[in-house]
């Protein structure tokens, strides 16, 4: 008798939880489809600015890590690293 009591316990608590219509279940799913396809669209741009400022940093990076073996200076390398990534901006705008 007890083992009847629980599985109609746990019957009715699963009941309770789940929605009487349709409509709250579907439009559950169209807000998690949409969510996901706006999280996905941002998460591409996301990928697609890193990538863009990775390929404009990445040259004046290594001219600025040239410079500072070279002349062991921090100074220059950043004057360096900044001539090359403005170069860099420039190139990408044209």
């Amino acid at each position: 008798m007890i083992l009847v009591d629980v599985f109609l316990l746990s019957v009715l608590q699963t009941l309770a939880k789940t929605p009487l219509y349709l409509g709250e279940r579907l439009l559950t799913g169209l807000a998690d489809l949409f969510g996901g396809i706006v999280l996905l669209i941002i998460g591409i741009l996301i990928i697609v600015l890193l990538v863009a400022a990775a390929i404009v940093l990445l040259p004046a990076i290594i001219v600025a890590i040239l410079v500072w073996f070279l002349t062991g200076s921090f100074f220059y390398a950043g004057i360096a690293f900044l001539a090359v990534a403005l170069i860099s901006l420039v190139a990408m705008a044209d």
